[in-house]
């Protein structure tokens, strides 16, 4: 195998998920698309207060000062949303939406929301860039394999719900995992497992955001705070003892 096969069956499998929930979706009812959207924003939600458990990772607690990680996750936080604020990451995902609408599907009103919400649930999380970094060291790709799994389903519910967007998802995914593939093939293993905890707890803080968005609860700017995922494992170093 070569490095970046697992991003390759990653994004296979969210294009195949979306096919099955696109042709699937247009025989459920709206009311129970809506309400399939609702459990996937329950689901987010449990899948956000899992990966903030990690705060308590044992690692994480004996390399860090006391209250460290929760203030690496903190400014963690606050520097990514500066950062993605002024670069406006969510929009420009949004616009990268719009303009995919505007090619393959301009009377679809919920393309650009499950493009952006699925893109922005598949890149989010440590499988993400856990599994592109052993992928890019030969090091195996069973991290990948899994996620292409748990991406699959999700694709096919998304799909149901929000339509073609969530198939054209795999563009950004592509781009991301391939990013941090290539990343760690020139790298090597340069995360410490108390880093990777501080990451998957920030990525849980963020899918906190999502899933409050699936639920019509409160409209985060999710792809902004993207930045922040990059910054905790630094910041995690000025805490340490």
């Amino acid at each position: 195998m070569f490095p970046g096969i697992g991003t390759i069956i990653n994004v296979t499998a969210i294009i195949v998920g979306s096919i099955f929930g696109r042709f699937g979706g247009n025989r459920i009812p709206e009311r129970t698309r809506n309400l399939i959207t609702d459990v996937l924003g329950f689901i987010t939600l449990i899948s956000a207060g899992a990966a903030i458990k990690e705060l308590w990772n044992g690692e994480l607690i004996r390399r860090t000062n006391q209250g460290g990680p929760i203030l690496a996750v903190l400014i963690s936080l606050i520097v990514g949303a500066v950062l993605g604020s002024w670069i406006n990451l969510d929009f420009r995902l949004t616009q990268m939406g719009e303009s995919l609408k505007n090619r393959f599907a301009k009377d679809d009103n919920s393309f650009v929301e499950g493009f952006v919400t699925a893109s922005l649930l598949f890149v989010i999380g440590p499988l993400a860039i856990l599994g592109s970094m052993s992928d890019g060291m030969n090091k195996g790709i069973e991290q990948l394999l899994l996620k292409s799994s748990l991406d699959f389903f999700a694709a096919i519910a998304f799909s149901a719900a929000f339509g073609l967007g969530v198939l054209l998802s795999f563009i950004p995914v592509g781009v991301y995992q391939g990013a941090w593939t290539v990343i760690a093939f020139f790298l090597g293993n340069i995360l410490s497992d108390a880093q990777v905890a501080a990451m998957t707890a920030v990525g849980g803080v963020l899918l906190i955001g999502i899933g409050l968005k699936l639920l019509n609860i409160r409209s985060v700017s999710v792809g902004n705070l993207l930045p922040a995922l990059a910054f905790a494992p630094l910041l995690l170093l000025l805490f340490q003892k």
